[in-house]
């Protein structure tokens, strides 16, 4: 990628991301540590993200780690509390982290039902609810939530997953106009097909290449490129931006 473009506004400012230790989520910590941004991230994934906070420790202001289950809403209250007094405030959070484990209709259960919600949905409203009396304190703030465009394919073994991520763009809808009188901006960034280690999984070489053969545009997503939306969506060059979904992708259709 080219230089990454600066945003003076993020400078200092006060962020937590969830699911942070790989993938995306990755990529968006290393993008807010490089803008000069109070990092906080959880993930359950406990040895990559140490590893990711020991490559980062050299930064301005190196990244947190918190390790939380996000389906242990108790858990999840227990750490927002944490990230506001350690940060001293909370001014923006990234919903990342979800997981895109694949399935069948036959075989869903009423638990895996609930699980798989928990997993991509529910931490997000409960994360930005626990956030918010921060941001009012602090005269504002961006939330950004994470979907997919796996529902607007309509892909398959993913029904589930497509409908938790269609309901984060009504979520999101919800949230920005409840909160946008006290200055607190809403979005959803929708990522394409991002090559990270765990989509390498899913696809093979040929599999990847039909992606790139159905984009508009002929290269791979990375994950440094969904993060050069969430800087943008989350500096104050958006400050008008809200209540909208906002497509990393390629064109792909």
């Amino acid at each position: 990628m080219s230089e990454r473009a600066i945003y003076p506004s993020l400078a200092g400012k006060r962020v937590f991301i969830s699911g942070g230790g790989s993938g995306i989520g990755e990529g968006l910590v290393e993008g807010f540590v490089a803008q000069g941004a109070r990092v906080a991230f959880c993930d359950i994934a406990v040895e990559a993200s140490h590893a990711l906070v020991a490559r980062l420790s050299g930064a301005t202001v190196p990244p947190v780690f918190y390790p939380c289950d996000l389906r242990d809403l108790t858990a999840v209250q227990a750490m927002m509390a944490a990230v506001e007094s350690d940060l001293g405030g909370i001014d923006i959070v990234l919903n990342n982290a979800a997981n895109d484990d694949r399935h069948v209709v036959a075989e869903v259960t009423p638990d895996y039902w609930d699980e798989r919600m928990a997993v991509n949905l529910r931490h997000q409203f409960f994360v930005a609810q626990a956030a918010i009396p921060a941001m009012r304190k602090a005269g504002g703030g961006v939330i950004l939530n994470f979907g997919s465009i796996s529902w607007h394919l309509g892909l398959p073994d993913l029904v589930l997953y497509q409908t938790a991520k269609a309901a984060i763009e009504g979520m999101t809808r919800g949230l920005a106009r409840d909160l946008g009188r006290d200055n607190i901006r809403v979005n959803t960034i929708v990522p394409g097909n991002v090559k990270t280690v765990r989509q390498e999984k899913w696809y093979t070489p040929e599999g990847e290449a039909e992606i790139v053969a159905a984009q508009c545009l002929s290269g791979r997503i990375v994950p440094q490129d969904v993060a050069a939306l969430a800087l943008f969506l989350a500096s104050d060059d958006a400050r008008l931006c809200t209540g909208h979904d906002y497509f990393i992708d390629a064109g792909w259709r």
